[in-house]
């Protein structure tokens, strides 16, 4: 085989993987879509704070999360969507400002909430673990600054997705 034939092998075995790896979800495709989450007391179903989210739906985009961004704006954050209800473990890698974790499960009860500081040690990244279906992540201190609690309510509608705020 020669040096050209070499290349052409190359960037055609490339192109596959690069496909296989797009189709089996390990390579986020296009921008996130976004929808709104909203979060009620679980007693009185007043609303306590609404959300404008983007959807990480794939394993890319839920391995990415908000890692590429530089700061969310008070009422908006990511939504973790998973196939169902199960343990997950969440890392703050590669972030730039500190988060709320909130696990909700697939009835769309909150069940567990983090508070995330920056990990100054990329290689000893603590781990934020908790039943859920979804996972909400939004500026720290959020839970508290609207009295979201373990309990309270999450009304989410995946199929009032958008392509942009």
């Amino acid at each position: 085989m020669n040096a050209r034939q070499t290349i052409v092998a190359i960037l055609l075995i490339a192109a596959i993987g690069g496909y296989a790896a797009y189709s089996l979800g390990f390579i986020a495709g296009g921008d996130y879509e976004w929808t709104t989450v909203e979060i009620e007391d679980s007693e009185t179903g007043d609303r306590l704070a609404t959300v404008d989210a983007r959807v990480a739906d794939d394993f890319a985009k839920r391995y990415t999360g908000l890692s590429d961004t530089a700061s969310l704006e008070e009422n908006e954050g990511m939504l973790f969507v998973h196939d169902e209800t199960d343990s997950h473990t969440y890392v703050m890698r590669d972030m730039d400002f500190p988060l709320d974790i909130i696990f909700i499960d697939a009835d769309g009860q909150i069940t567990e909430i983090h508070s995330a500081p920056t990990e100054p040690d990329a290689d000893s990244l603590t781990e934020y673990r908790g039943e859920g279906m979804y996972v909400l992540e939004v500026n720290e201190g959020f839970a508290e600054r609207h009295n979201v609690s373990v309990g309270n309510r999450v009304q989410i509608d995946l199929d009032e997705r958008r392509d942009d705020r």
